[in-house]
């Protein structure tokens, strides 16, 4: 068989699938994302999944392992040091990271905020670990009175901050927002994202908009997309992925608002004429359901998820390449509001598969990468082993 023309990778943010070896070290002994799920909705309904394999990994609740699944399946170990979006995604892409972003449970640095405000013309509030829509509650009306930024942060490398598009127009929210990148670019914060958070309404109905943007730290070194790009091969970046590599290696980015438009996208994507990668963040597992520790909404997340792989299995030509994954664990039933260090899934599917395989266990995410690599003939990532061969 020759190699694949076009690779469609689903990264399905957060869907972890069992505690990973070195689960103390990040406190998350006893975390599983997907099985914690399943078994808080009394069996998960993913026929689809199902008939991928997904159980064939290890059981799931609901969901029955096959005999002949119809794609390739194995778990994935985190190699970086790390548990969250930017280390997991850099890892899928080759690269290793050693050095952890830092967190900030306390809030930000009082020297920080000082800056922020003077380059900025706004006062701060909030500078603390919160959920995004409780702090629109708890501070949205005293930032509408005052015209106040709010900034917070989670359990992530994040600082993230909240202004209402009628009282701080969007065009100002992103220059702020490139100030803060700007300033916490400084080593001896390490911060890995800036997010935009937008929102409208009034006090008691405040929703955020599908305005947010990120600015991600740009990697480390080179990536797969990287040397794909630089081959004059596609990489079309759907919902937040360009944003996760801050543009490096993307030849065109597509923004989504949801799980269910990142899918839509993710279709529309197979209709083009391309020979490279298409590469999805399905955001909402993670953002709306894991950190806010919702097991039911994360469930029912995963079984519209699954509702809608069939019309991606039917536009697979015979020489793509589906590999469905996730970037870390977010176990919904688990303490605090944390990401979970977890295995997680892999899943290889083309139509030339007669009877999917057991590949064998992976030691890091960069094995996707290689493989990408490996398949496209490009400069191999200095991270991860090809396993083409095993599922061609």
């Amino acid at each position: 068989m020759n190699n694949f023309e076009r690779v469609f990778l689903i990264v399905m943010d957060s869907v972890g699938i069992g505690e990973a070896p070195d689960a103390e070290r990040f406190n998350d002994v006893g975390a599983d994302t997907l099985g914690h799920i399943a078994d808080h909705m009394n069996g998960l309904h993913m026929p689809n999944m199902e008939k991928l394999g997904l159980s064939n990994i290890r059981k799931i609740n609901g969901i029955e392992s096959q005999e002949s699944p119809q794609a390739h399946f194995t778990k994935m170990q985190e190699a970086s040091n790390g548990k969250d979006t930017m280390t997991g995604h850099w890892e899928i892409m080759g690269l290793h990271i050693e050095q952890p972003f830092r967190t900030f449970s306390e809030g930000f640095p009082a020297e920080l905020i000082q800056e922020l405000e003077t380059k900025s013309g706004r006062k701060i509030i909030g500078n603390k670990p919160a959920s995004g829509t409780e702090i629109l509650e708890e501070l949205g009306e005293e930032h509408m009175d005052t015209g106040a930024l709010i900034v917070y942060t989670s359990a992530d490398s994040v600082l993230q901050i909240a202004a209402h598009e009628e009282i701080v127009p969007l065009e100002e929210q992103y220059r702020i927002c490139e100030i803060a990148r700007e300033l916490t670019l400084d080593e001896k914060y390490m911060v890995g994202r800036v997010i935009a958070r937008p929102f409208v309404g009034i006090p008691g109905a405040f929703e955020r908009t599908s305005n947010r943007h990120d600015y991600a730290l740009k990697p480390f070194g080179r990536t797969v997309m990287n040397e794909l790009k630089d081959a004059n091969h596609d990489v079309i970046a759907l919902g937040k992925i360009s944003d996760i590599y801050d543009g490096e290696g993307v030849t065109e980015a597509i923004r989504t608002t949801d799980n269910e438009d990142g899918m839509t996208k993710l279709v529309e994507s197979m209709d083009k004429d391309f020979h490279g990668i298409s590469f999805l963040n399905l955001v909402d597992f993670d953002a709306k359901y894991g950190h806010r520790r919702d097991p039911e909404g994360y469930g029912k997340a995963l079984e519209a998820y699954d509702a809608r792989l069939p019309e991606v299995l039917n536009k697979l030509k015979e020489n793509d390449l589906l590999l469905i994954t996730a970037d870390h664990g977010n176990d919904p039933v688990h303490s605090g509001t944390d990401h979970t260090r977890e295995f997680v899934p892999l899943l290889a599917y083309h139509k030339n598969i007669d009877n999917g395989s057991h590949i064998k266990e992976r030691d890091t995410f960069a094995d996707i990468g290689a493989t990408i690599a490996e398949n496209f003939k490009i400069t191999m990532p200095e991270h991860g082993t090809s396993f083409l061969k095993e599922i061609r």
